[in-house]
């Protein structure tokens, strides 16, 4: 390579350095800006300067300030925190599958999560919000293993479309047996929350309690971010580049399970940010996971905020179900790739 060459060189990767921390501080500040929006929108109107007040100068005896710190603060923090979790995850097993219709609500991990919800909401009435989040990891590992089980004793071995079929099926199944639970042991009120996915019932305690293990889940993701690149090219490359692949899988699974079983356990089913989310951010930003992972968690919690928020004014005063929106979005999305998948059959 001649020198003119490096040169081009250097100033392409510059370049792309300085694109990448212009996107990267715009969505940080589009991340600001959805959190105040969506303390301002609501039931109760409150004004762009109450809602910086109560963030500033907290009054207890301000009914304003106590609802944005008590109410629509810890919402708004759970929609961001959960929508990166569910887009990182998303964006890890598509790295680590080379599978573009993995994602965590089509591979039976959050139907899994919610089934062991409701296995201890039957069994164990008045459980703790930390048993609630064991068994939510729990239930997520379950339905993952029963996914991938079921999909590499098929013939053939596993494929992106037999994976989203299998996913498919064992969604369906938990959740029928979700409901079933719930007519047996009349708690179906109780777990209707778990299916819909939102963010009405969310609590601080609850943010105080899963904020840790998100932020350990995403910490561990950037870690992983160049084992994942590398895995991405394929198993025979990565052996070759001295990657332990065994360990890699092992560790990027426990990731998704930590970061979908916290996520589940705060706002219930919420499908479809896992598999748009890292398309879009491929699409963006390359396939260097470094990037992806980061990007993926800005995107996932902008794109949460808003469809809670969208859910909040589509039919106010009442509200529609946060996975209903997200819904809209990733089934079209979701038929797309399966299309385009489904020579793999």
């Amino acid at each position: 390579m001649n020198m003119h060459d490096k040169e081009v060189k250097s100033s392409i990767i510059y370049k792309n350095s300085i694109i990448g921390i212009s996107l990267f501080i715009a969505g940080i500040f589009l991340l600001l800006l959805s959190i105040i929006l969506s303390i301002h929108f609501g039931a109760a109107n409150l004004s762009y300067k109450d809602v910086l007040d109560a963030m500033f100068a907290f009054n207890p005896d301000n009914p304003s300030h106590v609802i944005i710190r008590e109410l629509r603060l810890p919402r708004a923090i759970a929609a961001v925190t959960i929508g990166a979790s569910l887009a990182v995850s998303g964006s890890i097993m598509q790295g680590m599958t080379r599978n573009p219709l993995a994602s965590p609500s089509i591979m039976g991990v959050t139907a899994g999560a919610s089934f062991l919800i409701a296995i201890a909401l039957a069994i164990i009435p008045g459980i703790s919000y930390i048993g609630l989040m064991s068994f939510s990891l729990l239930g997520a590992g379950l339905g993952a293993g029963l996914v991938f089980g079921i999909s590499s004793l098929s013939k053939g071995g596993v494929t992106p479309v037999k994976l989203a079929l299998a996913g498919s099926a064992i969604t369906t199944l938990l959740s029928s047996l979700s409901t079933a639970l719930g007519l047996k042991f009349n708690i179906s009120k109780d777990i209707s929350f778990w299916f819909v996915g939102g963010f009405s019932s969310v609590q601080p305690q609850h943010i105080t309690f899963a904020l840790p293990f998100i932020l350990c889940g995403l910490v561990c993701a950037l870690f992983l971010a160049r084992s994942i690149t590398t895995l991405s090219l394929g198993d025979d490359v990565a052996k070759g580049l001295g990657q332990n692949i065994n360990l890699v899988k092992l560790f990027g699974t426990l990731v998704v399970l930590l970061l979908t079983g916290a996520a589940v356990s705060i706002a219930g089913m919420i499908g479809f940010i896992g598999l748009v989310v890292p398309h879009i951010t491929r699409f963006l930003v390359g396939t260097d996971y470094r990037r992806i992972i980061p990007f993926s968690a800005i995107l996932g919690g902008l794109l949460l905020i808003f469809a809670d928020i969208i859910g909040r004014l589509v039919n106010a005063p009442f509200e529609t179900p946060v996975g209903a929106i997200t819904a809209i979005i990733g089934v079209p999305f979701f038929l797309y790739l399966a299309r385009k998948e489904g020579r793999g059959l």
